[in-house]
């Protein structure tokens, strides 16, 4: 993947400790940021940071910006203002508004996606997961959560959470809202291709895998050896490798309407050519 085609975001903030050269916006960040009295901003140089640190900053920031401009001319195309949301970079563990952040992890209430780094490396040695490409749609997915939001394309769940009713489960709203994310990552990832050019040989395969790693059923299987349908919450491996490729195959938003499909491993006809 050659990242560094994409414009750089300056919507980053690195929280990571020993960073120093942080820059305020006013922007306002939750409980664990503002503690620390962090806001904003781009990290261009570090005191404490090593090389590969400063290349996967790099890389997080490319492939932001990428996403920032690819949803901004999709947006743009239906009268539509985008709004991108932050990305917080931590490690080890961080309070944000909508509580601890371990995993990638989109808060809409502050509108902020949080990422430790270390998972980039414990996807390469767990799961030898190595390509840029993947990384990018673990990012993508996280955002596409924002974009759902900011359309409204996923309500039927948010108002399932608004109203306490239960969401979890194979082929519950969790399910349909996460396969979404997904689907829109495919989105994403087609116009970024298309504007870009930047996808090498093997790229998209690597990000099906990343997809497939973390599919409900795998990661239970993986886990305990036990695969517990009522607990779903993303997916199955190959639910979620589904419906990339169609956000992806396709380019169009409509494709990704997880919500009004009966069944999950099928497409909506707005995704069939």
């Amino acid at each position: 993947m050659l990242w560094k085609k994409a414009r750089p975001s300056d919507n980053v903030n690195d929280t990571r400790q020993g960073k120093d050269a942080r820059k305020h916006t006013g922007k306002l960040f939750g409980a664990g940021l503002a503690a620390i009295a962090l806001t904003g901003a781009v990290l261009h140089s570090t005191l404490n940071s090593t090389p590969d640190e400063d290349q996967q900053l790099k890389f997080v920031q490319s492939v932001l910006g990428e996403t920032e401009d690819t949803w901004t001319k999709l947006f743009a195309q239906t009268g539509r203002h985008y709004s991108p949301p932050t990305l917080v970079v931590f490690d080890n563990h961080m309070t944000s508004e909508c509580g601890p952040a371990s995993a990638p992890f989109y808060c809409p209430s502050n509108q902020q996606v949080y990422l430790d780094l270390a998972l980039f490396t414990n996807l390469e040695q767990r799961f030898s997961v190595v390509a840029d490409f993947a990384r990018a749609y673990i990012i993508a997915h996280e955002i596409g959560h924002h974009v759902q939001l900011e359309l409204g394309l996923s309500e039927p769940f948010e108002q399932a959470l608004r109203d306490q009713k239960p969401v979890m489960g194979d082929g519950g709203l969790e399910v349909r809202a996460e396969l979404q994310a997904d689907c829109l990552a495919g989105v994403w990832a087609h116009h970024a291709q298309q504007r870009l050019d930047w996808l090498e040989p093997g790229d998209v395969e690597a990000a099906l895998q990343a997809a497939t790693v973390f599919g409900d059923d795998n990661l239970q299987s993986q886990a305990s050896g036990q695969v517990r349908p009522e607990t779903f919450a993303h997916g199955t491996s190959a639910q979620r490798v589904k419906w990339f490729k169609s956000g992806f195959d396709t380019g169009r938003i409509e494709a990704c309407d997880t919500f009004n499909t009966s069944n999950l491993q099928e497409l909506p006809q707005a995704a069939i050519f």
